[in-house]
């Protein structure tokens, strides 16, 4: 099942009781590759500037908590529920049981416990690339994107090492993955008219070469 399948149906119909299909290591890089070609040129048209001022960011500027969805299930929870297989929840939405596919690092976690939902463009970086400029309600949609590829179920350990650094300073441990996360990154910053700089662009252009011809 595809990836916009299963989001259509987590979002449309079964959100409270989704049983979603994993990323799994072979579909991901086939995923991605369909989409390099868009994502090159995407990322021709961004603008490059140089990184604006962490000054006056907060995590809280973009979102107190995660925003809700649909009943008492919250964007956090839908990923959840997207990107796990045998995802049970209780009744205000917490997963208790599944099991989910880190793609940064091709870790099986077995435990709700061990994952993150990671912002693909984190929300620090996103500020100095323009979305400090924005309304609150912007920010706010940001964080809680289910549309665009921005948040993105991985491990505990893969997300604190990436912290909020661009694809220049870090790149997923496993180099399958590294097709799906460029376009991923670049697909976000289109969207947004977040600009980038040149050695960002410069390093997204090197992972896009491993998405093959």
């Amino acid at each position: 099942m595809g990836e916009n399948k299963i989001l259509n149906r987590v979002l449309g119909v079964a959100v409270l009781t989704a049983l979603a299909v994993p990323i799994t290591a072979a579909a991901v890089p086939q995923r991605a590759e369909a989409s390099a070609a868009s994502a090159r040129r995407q990322l021709a048209q961004l603008k490059v500037a140089k990184a604006l001022s962490i000054r006056g960011y907060d995590r809280r500027r973009f979102a107190s908590r995660w925003a809700h969805h649909r009943g008492s299930c919250n964007a956090r929870e839908v990923v959840l529920a997207r990107d796990g297989r045998g995802v049970r929840r209780d009744s205000d939405c917490r997963p208790v049981r599944g099991t989910w596919y880190s793609p940064y690092d091709g870790k099986v976690l077995r435990s709700e416990r061990q994952v993150d939902v990671d912002h693909v463009v984190p929300l620090s970086y996103a500020w100095r690339s323009g979305a400090k400029r924005w309304s609150q309600a912007k920010r706010r949609a940001f964080a809680n994107d289910l549309t665009r590829p921005e948040l993105r179920t991985v491990s505990h350990s893969a997300n604190i090492a990436k912290g909020g650094k661009g694809p220049q300073s870090w790149r997923p441990p496993r180099r399958g993955y590294w097709c799906a996360y460029a376009t991923s990154w670049i697909t976000v910053k289109h969207h947004y008219r977040l600009f980038v700089t040149k050695k960002e662009k410069k390093a997204l252009l090197n992972m896009l070469r491993s998405c093959g011809k």
